[in-house]
């Protein structure tokens, strides 16, 4: 749909909290807005989105049509990077030997294989933030906040405050949120510890059955 959107982050803060951004796209599906989410099994963290949607039972390789009729039908579909990007096969293995965040971390979130022209994009250090924004208009999104958590997450934080750069309108404009002023509590960083893949699913699956 013309409307999608992809919610993803670039890995690589070193944080190992469960799968945030993964987490998202099923609530905003939920609010009526389509999202083609992209993404990877984990190279450089322990749970990517990969990981923790196949723990959940979804089939991660399926091919563009299904997807297209996953979005129309659930509001979601889910595109396994090196399903549609035959170099990512080449690099991943090296990627997970280094064990360590690359250049590869933030070209994921730059090149969604539906085109979406709305993102919600995460990013593993503040240094990013506008430039990532200012790439995204370069390549034709319409509108997107790129975002780091000033606890280090590539996600928006309930820990403190978040870094954010909006592009709306051909502009963008740096601000901050602050999870205090829509009168949301400061958590402890701890409730967001993540593990593996079988772990990271139950999570979610506790967090959307509002079990935790």
């Amino acid at each position: 749909p013309d409307d999608a959107m992809d919610v993803v982050g670039t890995g690589g803060d070193g944080s190992g909290t469960y799968n945030i951004s993964t987490a998202t796209a099923f609530v905003v599906a939920a609010t009526g807005v389509p999202v083609a989410k992209h993404g990877n099994r984990a190279l450089s963290s322990k749970s990517g989105a990969a990981d923790v949607l196949a723990a959940l039972g979804v089939n991660i390789e399926l091919g563009p049509d299904k997807i297209a009729e996953a979005i129309r039908e659930a509001g979601l579909g889910f595109m396994f990077a090196p399903m549609h990007h035959a170099a990512m096969k080449h690099v991943g293995p090296t990627r997970v030997e280094l064990g360590t965040r690359t250049i590869f971390n933030l070209l994921g979130p730059l090149s969604n294989p539906a085109s979406v022209k709305r993102a919600l994009v995460g990013v593993f250090s503040r240094d990013w933030v506008e430039p990532v924004a200012h790439v995204l208009k370069q390549l034709g999104m319409e509108r997107a906040w790129v975002v780091h958590g000033s606890d280090g997450l590539d996600e928006i934080t309930t820990t403190g405050p978040t870094h954010v750069a909006s592009l709306e309108d051909g502009k963008v404009t740096a601000f901050e949120i602050d999870p205090q002023s829509v009168d949301i509590s400061i958590a402890d960083p701890a409730y967001l510890k993540g593990a593996d893949a079988e772990h990271n699913a139950a999570a979610l699956r506790g967090v959307l059955n509002s079990d935790r």
